[in-house]
């Protein structure tokens, strides 16, 4: 079939052919699918070229049409057909005609669009399910005018600039707002022209903007860029307002251009002094005013474009906890413009805070011609006599070249450290900051330098190193009827710049005498007594620095928290106050002090109790020999309680009784209990009560011994004995020179204070000597006290080494008591029973050591006792180590540690701390669980967080692991138009391997499982890993079950399912 085509203009051809039906009937009488094939060709230059070749697949009883579109077509006029290669049907079981339904010529229309780009995709609707499809463009933006000596994509200035710009692409804030101020289709290019901007301004704000500042990942970016769409007209203040905004800046008129006030650094103008300005009727030349405290936010919630969440909105919150502690939170929600940069916008919700914190004064004031020197966004600084407590700005009454001596209108006071300086105006107009080095008379001050055209009645501005500079940004100019000019400037801190980009940190100074902080209260304490059955209260305190005019305010408060109640509060110029007439209770005392102007200083506060003190939390005794030290303790350290002690011998059933049971001894800190009584092995009982003005506490019950120490003890026997009488007779040797050969010689004087018999035996014999010494003696000590001794002594001398053996008996006075001792002295002491001829010792003492047959004792105490034999068969160490061969306990038995082997439990056995076996035959279970964690915004909305189990391949048999139900769902919330629901996700890994992961909305997800863990393979680490969102970035809410992991022996012993 052939159709001509004549029509000159056309672009392109739509052909529209099919079928008529399309099937292939069986003998049977199945019908299948067939198929039939076109082919669609074109005549150029007399030939006929195939365009198309088409084959149409399928099984249809109905007319089916299909289209194609030709596109580069020949020139006009042309003819086009349709061949069918597939031969025509020639049985009715065949149903193949095909025909050519029509043909339809299309003209493009061809339209214009400057300076817009055109995108325009083609797709099969099937992929959408024949919905229409959303499609996103990221947008690099225009070609905008910058400047000629400005790389846009290094960000750099080469040279000086001429003010000539070229095109590039661009997201500099300033080159934006200039391409929205000039362009004439867009943007305000019709009704202002490039020479009603100050382009010159802007030149200094885009610098500004292209300086490097951390972006709060450890990297630096732009301090602003811009990067927006307009999608729709609005006024064209507003946009301007929006681009200003990404810039920290404000739009001024200042008569000819429209120009721009970025909030950042800059130079001080001129300087301001009262001098200066107009004084209204009150007398007030400055007048200030402070932000409400409603306008004073301390968090700020973001919002900008987010590249990391699909270009959609996301919401960077910044806060100030020092400021949310000291005025509360008061949430501010604002939109960054033009945003696209996280750091970015922590920085633009930073710079309001800081602002709103930092600059919260205005200033207003009328000056004269003045007024004049300065625009609207200049940096001007107030020198307020009156508001800074001391002169700080005039005029110059005279100067002295020669000696750089400046007589001023008033007199100054100089601080004694530091370096002071003064700001001079110079010839151009421009204040100057000098040093002052000499001060020679209170009106009269030196500097380092004159700056060139100081004049004579010019001004002066001081400034001391305690005091801030008082600097404002002028927002507003406006003359006056009378020609006067009222200027209105708002507080600017230089430093808010580093701070809110670089996160400096900075302690302000005042930029008053009026405000310096009053010193702060401290060594503040409290001293309770009674008197007429009231109890007084004196609190003192001190400051580290003695300030003139300050005042203290005390305020006394009862209870605590929500129980808190002011007791009463009092105004003392003094550093002590007594408080009178006080009831029982707890008091919290809290005094600051206030200076002359009403600043506070730092608060100090102590607490105290006027009450029955609480009982000892523990005593402490400490055994000593013969004696026994007890120290008690309280929970809280108390300096007005006291403790009283009372001891006995034996415990006391009901502390009710102490006082008459036991006996006291009296009050103090500690107490130590000493003398013949107190005897090592046996139990004594000391009974302690905190007693103060107000009262006594319950009695507390410790009992404790003296130290069993043998060593010591002998060693204080040693000391003892070595100070007796007698000792000192027994160990004097014999001086046998005073003696006769083979001679006994009875010797007796009486003298006043000593009544003494001797008898003495001696035999010599070459190089050897015995004597025999027998002494009986009394005598009277230092003291007027008697002391009868009795000492036989032997001694024999052999190769000029004396050997003593000797006995003596005595009673004398120790310690003031009457003691009586014998003692023996010998080689070796032993004992014999001649009974029936036995020779054998009961006991014998040599070499520091004593030997006995049978010993029968009550009670001993020994630091060791190990028996006979080799080795021996029983022992135990001074380290309290037992080691027996051979043991048989009936009884009970208390151990911290130890080992044993091959050990046999015929009943039960409870373990009640941790077990650990390398081996256990039966099954063994060990749990663990824990709770979710939760999202540190906001706890109790929703889980976030992964919890990780990792279970040890340290057991020889397999092992499973059990994982009950954990159940988790988010949320449906119900809106006006559509529902939207809070999703939460849970996530489970074995090994890094994912094992479930489902998400659920309203509905409950559960998840329970069952692993196997084979002995040998190697640890298992799973990770339990829940998620929760919301759209738009908000606060989601979910819900996840706590975790709960089972693991267990694998084994079917003692256990079936049918």
């Amino acid at each position: 079939m052939t159709r001509t085509i004549t029509s000159a203009n056309i672009d392109r051809l739509r052909v529209t052919f099919g079928v008529q039906s399309l099937v292939e009937t069986t003998s049977k009488g199945d019908r299948n699918p067939a198929s039939v094939r076109l082919l669609i060709q074109l005549e150029r230059n007399g030939h006929w070229v195939t365009e198309k070749d088409i084959t149409i697949n399928g099984k249809t009883t109905s007319q089916y049409l299909t289209s194609v579109i030709l596109n580069n077509l020949p020139e006009r006029p042309f003819n086009i057909r349709m061949v069918r290669e597939t031969a025509d049907s020639t049985t009715d079981q065949l149903q193949n005609r095909t025909l050519w339904s029509s043909y339809t010529e299309i003209i493009d229309v061809k339209q214009c669009y400057p300076n817009t780009a055109i995108v325009g995709l083609q797709v099969d609707a099937e992929q959408f399910g024949g919905q229409q499809m959303a499609v996103n463009y990221h947008i690099r933006g225009r070609i905008i005018q910058v400047p000629s000596n400005y790389d846009p994509e290094k960000r750099t200035y080469s040279g000086i600039w001429d003010g000539s710009l070229k095109p590039a692409y661009s997201n500099n804030p300033a080159w934006c707002l200039w391409d929205m101020l000039t362009h004439p289709r867009y943007g305000m290019g019709k009704r202002l022209g490039a020479a009603d901007v100050d382009k010159w301004a802007l030149y200094a704000i885009g610098q500004y903007c292209d300086q490097s500042v951390p972006d709060g990942f450890g990297g630096t970016e732009p301090r602003m860029t811009f990067n927006a769409y307009l999608s729709q007209q609005r006024k064209a203040w507003d946009v301007l307002g929006d681009f200003c905004s990404a810039m920290r800046c404000m739009p001024v008129w200042n008569g000819q251009t429209l120009t721009f006030v970025q909030d950042r650094s800059s130079d001080v103008v001129w300087p301001y002094t009262n001098s200066d300005v107009v004084v209204d009727d009150n007398g007030v030349g400055f007048r200030y005013s402070f932000s409400a405290l409603k306008d004073r936010h301390t968090a700020v919630e973001v919002n900008y474009t987010d590249p990391q969440n699909g270009w959609q909105t996301s919401t960077e919150l910044v806060e100030d906890p020092e400021a949310i502690l000291r005025y509360g939170r008061n949430l501010l929600k604002m939109d960054a413009f033009g945003c696209t940069s996280r750091g970015q916008a922590h920085r633009a919700g930073l710079w309001v805070i800081k602002t709103e914190l930092l600059e919260t004064q205005t200033v207003d004031f009328t000056l004269g011609a003045q007024g004049l020197r300065h625009t609207p966004g200049d940096i001007i600084e107030i020198c307020d006599n009156d508001y800074a407590g001391t002169v700080t700005g005039g005029r110059i009454l005279s100067i002295d070249s020669a000696s750089r001596t400046l007589m001023l209108d008033r007199e100054v006071t100089l601080p004694d450290t530091g370096t002071s300086t003064v700001n001079l105006i110079n010839g151009s107009g421009k204040p100057v900051r000098v040093d002052i080095t000499a001060h020679p008379a209170p009106d009269r001050i030196q500097v380092s330098a004159l700056p060139d055209g100081v004049e004579t009645y010019g001004v002066w501005g001081l400034s001391q190193p305690s005091l801030r500079r008082r600097l404002f940004r002028c927002v507003a100019i406006r003359e006056n009827t009378d020609g006067t000019f009222a200027v209105t400037a708002v507080q600017h801190v230089p430093e808010k710049e580093a701070i809110v980009d670089n996160g400096a940190t900075f302690e302000p100074q005042s930029g008053s005498l009026n405000s310096v902080i009053p010193p702060a209260v401290q060594h503040l304490t409290v001293e309770v007594s009674a008197a007429d059955s009231q109890y007084l209260a004196l609190a003192k305190w001190d400051t580290p620095r003695v300030v003139k005019g300050v005042r203290f305010s005390l305020r006394l408060a009862s209870g605590s928290g929500e129980n808190s109640r002011l007791v009463t509060s009092a105004i003392t110029a003094d550093t002590e106050h007594r408080f009178s007439g006080l009831p029982l209770g707890e008091y919290t005392l809290t005094v600051r002090a206030i200076n002359s102007y009403g600043r506070q200083g730092e608060p100090a506060t102590t607490t105290f109790r006027i009450n029955a003190p609480a009982a000892p939390a523990s005593i402490e005794l400490t055994p000593g020999y013969f004696q026994i030290t007890a120290v008690p303790r309280l929970a809280v350290y108390d300096p007005t309680v006291q403790f009283e002690f009372w001891f006995s011998e034996a415990k006391v059933a009901d502390t009710a009784q102490v006082e008459t049971s036991a006996r006291y001894l009296g009050t103090g800190s500690q107490w130590s209990v000493s003398g013949p009584h107190i005897k090592p092995g046996k139990d004594f009982w000391f009974y302690v009560r905190s007693v103060n003005l107000v009262g006594k506490s319950a009695f507390v019950e410790a009992s404790g011994r003296v130290s069993n120490d043998a060593e010591g003890y002998l060693e204080l026997f040693r000391e003892k004995i070595g100070k007796l009488h007698l000792a000192q007779g027994m160990w004097e040797l014999i001086d046998n020179s005073q003696l006769d050969d083979e001679m006994a010689e009875m010797k007796t004087t009486i003298t006043e204070t000593r009544n003494e018999i001797t008898q003495t035996v001696n035999k010599t014999l070459e190089d050897q000597s015995a004597t025999i010494q027998q002494i009986q003696r009394v005598q009277t000590d230092t003291n007027n006290d008697l002391a009868a001794l009795y000492m036989l002594k032997v001694q024999k001398t052999k190769n000029g080494i004396p050997y003593v053996a000797g006995i003596g008996a005595g009673i004398e006075d120790a310690d003031g008591q009457p003691l009586s001792n014998i003692l023996l002295q010998a080689d070796r002491i032993a004992m014999i029973n001649p009974e029936n001829g036995n020779t054998t010792p009961l006991f014998v003492a040599q070499g520091n050591q004593l030997f006995m047959n049978d010993v029968f004792l009550k009670r001993l105490f020994a630091v060791s006792i190990t028996s006979s034999g080799n080795p021996p068969t029983f022992s135990l160490t001074p380290e309290g180590r037992l080691t027996a061969r051979n043991a048989d306990i009936s009884g009970h038995i208390s151990a911290n540690s130890g080992t044993l082997n091959n050990v046999t439990i015929n009943q039960n056995c409870r373990i009640l701390g941790k077990l650990s076996a390398n081996q256990i035959e039966g099954d063994i279970v060990k749990t663990v669980g824990k709770a979710f964690p939760r999202d540190p915004r906001a706890p109790e909305r929703w889980p976030s967080g992964t919890i990780t189990v990792r279970i040890y391949d340290d057991q020889p048999f397999d092992r499973q692991i059990v994982i009950p139900a954990v159940a988790f769902s988010g949320a449906k919330h119900e809106r006006e138009h559509n529902d939207i629901y809070s999703s939460c996700r849970l996530m489970v890994k074995c090994n890094g391997r994912v094992l479930f992961e489902r998400t659920a909305l309203a509905e409950s997800q559960v998840y329970s499982g069952v692993i196997d863990m084979p002995a040998g393979r190697g640890h298992m680490t799973l990770e339990f890993s829940v998620s929760a969102w919301l759209v738009n970035g908000w606060y989601p809410t979910a819900s996840i079950s706590d975790l709960l992991v089972v693991v267990m022996k694998k084994s079917t012993a003692g256990i079936s399912i049918s």
